[in-house]
């Protein structure tokens, strides 16, 4: 059984690495809503990142509860033998300090799995879940904001389309072609390299000094 856990953060500093979890959700592969959990962090909030996230401080204070409970429910609700889907899932199960084989068997990761050769740079092209979307399932994400729920949705509708995708290799091709020919369009962190005073991490424009991650 696959499932799918998207996490949305909040910023508890101006640098771009100082962010808590705030939301958790956890979707299975038929797109139906098992949990979406609001976290209240133990820090204070720098900034909701609200068009980035769809968190609010209302939100968050109304319906947060402990990181610690979050993750005790949603351990209840993951089966061991669940295989995680979603675009960079291992930074959703870092967050979360899920064990592989232990809290769950795998994980598909749409960031791999969607990465086509581009013969132009000689290299491998890797997209945006947006990107994904807008040209593989024609959705709107021009300017959509984002919030784990719809994401978690988002990432398993775009699991279920590639295995699709992979019994059908002209059609395979295909896919691989308009992803690589479709302008992508810029990042939230390209259009907004600060946003409430928080640095979003973008690696060109970036002026808090805090190192990259990865």
């Amino acid at each position: 059984m696959y499932y799918s856990i998207d996490v949305e953060a909040v910023a508890t500093a101006t640098d771009h690495n100082s962010r808590a979890v705030a939301q958790i959700s956890l979707v299975d592969q038929y797109e139906r809503v098992l949990l979406n959990l609001y976290v209240k962090p133990d820090q204070p909030v720098v900034s909701y990142l609200t068009p980035l996230t769809g968190l609010t401080r209302e939100i968050v204070e109304s319906k947060g509860m402990s990181l610690g409970e979050a993750v005790q429910v949603l351990r209840q609700y993951l089966p061991r033998q669940g295989i995680l889907v979603g675009q960079n899932i291992g930074k959703d199960v870092e967050w979360l300090q899920l064990k592989e084989g232990q809290d769950f068997q795998a994980m598909q990761d749409l960031t791999g799995l969607y990465r086509v050769w581009n013969p132009k740079y000689k290299t491998w092209s890797v997209f945006s879940q947006d990107h994904l979307a807008r040209v593989l399932l024609g959705w709107d994400t021009n300017g959509a904001s984002h919030d784990a729920v719809g994401d978690a949705i988002k990432s398993m509708r775009l699991f279920t389309l590639y295995n699709q995708l992979q019994a059908h290799p002209e059609s395979w091709k295909q896919a691989q072609e308009a992803l690589l020919a479709t302008e992508p369009e810029p990042s939230f962190a390209k259009r907004n390299p600060t946003f409430e005073g928080v640095c979003m991490g973008n690696r060109k424009t970036c002026q808090c000094g805090a190192p990259f991650l990865g």
